[in-house]
Order: C-alpha cells, then sequence, then structure tokens
C-alpha cells in the first residue's frame, strides 16, 4: 500500500470568513458622518502597523501618512473642496497620505540587494515619480482597508487642494500629499446607497 506524506512545504491559507469579507469589501462603504466616539492614537498608529504590511513593486513602500490633530484639524479643512470641509472638520480623525519623493533612500533597508537603485533613481526624475506614484497609490488602498479591518469607517477625499496641503504641511517639498482619509464610527445617515458596480462580463476576460 502506497503511503501519502503531506507536504510539509506546503502554506494553508486561512481565508477571511462571512464576516471578515463584509467589513472589507462587501458590506463596506465610504463614511460621510462620523459619530463622536474619540480615535486614540494607539489605533491609529494600529492602522498603519497593519497597512505596512501589504505588498509594493520591489517593496520600495513610498507611502507616508500625517495624522491631523488639534489646531492643525483647521489648517486642513482650509485647503478642502467646499463639500468636504464640514465632515473633515467634525471627523474624530484624519490622515494625510502622501508619497515621499525620496523614498529611494529607504533602499539599502527595505530591499538591500537592490541598494544600487539608489543612484539609478537619484538621476532619473521620470523613474522615480512613476514609482512613487504606483506605489503609493497602492499603498492608499490597503490603509483603507485597514482602517476597515479595525473596525473603523474610513472617508478616502480626493477633494482637496493638494498644492495648498503641501504648502501647509510639508513645506520642504520632500512629501506630497494624494489622499486625505476621515477615520472614526460612522454616525447618523453615514452611508449612501452603494452604488452599481461593473458585470463581470464587462469586466473579466479568460485567456
Amino acid at each position: 500500500m502506497t503511503q501519502v506524506v503531506a507536504n510539509p512545504t506546503r502554506v494553508h491559507l486561512g481565508g477571511l470568513d462571512s464576516a471578515g469579507r463584509s467589513a472589507l469589501f462587501t458590506d463596506a462603504r465610504t463614511a460621510n458622518t462620523f459619530a463622536p466616539v474619540p480615535v486614540t492614537d494607539a489605533e491609529l498608529t494600529e492602522i498603519w502597523e497593519l497597512a505596512k504590511w501589504a505588498p509594493t513593486a520591489a517593496n520600495f513602500q513610498p507611502l507616508r501618512v500625517l495624522f491631523v490633530r488639534g489646531d492643525a484639524r483647521a489648517r486642513l479643512v482650509e485647503h478642502m473642496s467646499e463639500g468636504n470641509k464640514e465632515k473633515t472638520a467634525a471627523s474624530p480623525a484624519i490622515a494625510v497620505l502622501a508619497l515621499d519623493s525620496r523614498f529611494h533612500e529607504h533602499i539599502p533597508t527595505v530591499m538591500p540587494f537592490m541598494a544600487d537603485m539608489v543612484g539609478t533613481l537619484e538621476t532619473d526624475d521620470a523613474m522615480r515619480t512613476g514609482m512613487a506614484e504606483f506605489n503609493s497609490a497602492l499603498q492608499a488602498g490597503y490603509f483603507v482597508l485597514a482602517v476597515r479591518a479595525l473596525g473603523l469607517a474610513a472617508g478616502p477625499m480626493k477633494g482637496f487642494d493638494p498644492a495648498g496641503v503641501d504648502a501647509e504641511f510639508f513645506p520642504d517639498g520632500r512629501w506630497r500629499s494624494i489622499l486625505v482619509v476621515n477615520i472614526g464610527h460612522p454616525g447618523d445617515d453615514a452611508f449612501r446607497p452603494r452604488m452599481p458596480r461593473l458585470d463581470e462580463s464587462d469586466v473579466i476576460a479568460w485567456a
């Protein structure tokens, strides 16, 4: 009789249950109002501690996060579009997501065997900018999912003046804002009706 031996190198990945999938995807929506429940610094740090593990191309990790608190909130609100001022002012916590235009300086730490890329990217602005924009956009999506994974609601917004935000908070020009995310527990009428998604026949092809 042939004995079947389990492959000891096989990795068994545990999938999320239906509640986890719902919290991250199927029932999750952008929050437009938030309850007056504080979000602690520890909770905000935990968001990043979760989001940082998701993949980026070559592990370059250009996303940076500014958590806005106290008097800084009014300074940020000034640069939000009219439709986003009130919700940002009332949000328990706010994150400004930015890309680090000099992310390549960290390559020896995050990708040691590609350390020679530092010089290449230092002299190739187009390549460096493209990598920063692509990878930071990936990480911004992961950041929103991390907010949801920790039982909080996210309100990501592109409706703001990036030049104004950058001048206000990142005057040295190294960081460039890409997204503002309101964070908290949903308030009254926080969620608008779910908008349609494209049918799989419009999206999926098979080769």
